[in-house]
């Protein structure tokens, strides 16, 4: 089942747990060019969340009260980017996260593919469409095949997370990448200063 919330919040009183997938679908990929305009979250259960945001208020007391939550872990895919739209458009500081895309790179080192299609299918043996991606998500109501799309992008965080979690212990580099989603937060501050290409740990 998918929750469509147009313009609103997520409704009051839901819980969705100590660990809740986060998905966002701006209108282009520079976060403090391109306006944040849907945000989406799942429990894991089969049901998504759509949070349509008003971009004239951006007003959504509860569901930046859960990213900024230090009890609810967040799960994304390329979670740098979501973090950082956050930041700008919601202002809000989004911890603590964990990123399939990250745990992918550090445990899946016989690949270049860590698109959430492609660790996905191979992990799941779920084949995701891809169709609705370059959208306009700043239409005044979304489109059904808008709302299939962005849900289906956190429905299956939770069984990825799974699967990488325990590649990740067999490689031994769970450590490693903790650290890493630690670190996300101050890269996506990073990108919104100015940094976004530059490797500040690079010698020259």
């Amino acid at each position: 089942m998918t929750n469509y919330l147009h313009k609103g919040d997520l409704p009051e009183g839901l819980d969705l747990g100590p660990v809740v997938a986060v998905d966002s679908e701006t209108m282009g990929l520079i976060p403090h060019r391109d306006p944040l305009c849907v945000v989406q979250l799942s429990a894991g259960d089969g049901n998504a969340h759509l949070v349509q945001l008003d971009r004239k208020t951006y007003e959504a007391p509860r569901l930046k009260a859960l990213l900024a939550n230090t009890q609810i872990l967040k799960i994304f895919h390329f979670a740098r980017f979501d973090v950082a739209a956050f930041k700008h458009w919601l202002d809000v500081e989004t911890a603590p996260v964990y990123c399939t895309k990250i745990a992918s790179k550090l445990c899946r080192t016989y690949t270049d593919r860590h698109g959430l299609k492609d660790v996905t299918r191979e992990l799941l043996g779920v084949d995701m469409s891809k169709q609705q991606q370059s959208s306009d998500w700043g239409a005044e109501e979304l489109s059904e095949a808008q709302v299939e799309y962005a849900a289906s992008d956190v429905l299956h965080l939770h069984a990825l997370r799974e699967k990488l979690d325990a590649m990740l212990a067999r490689e031994g580099r769970a450590d490693l990448a903790a650290a890493c989603f630690d670190f996300l937060p101050a890269r996506a501050s990073l990108d919104l200063a100015g940094w976004p290409e530059v490797d500040i740990f690079a010698h020259s």
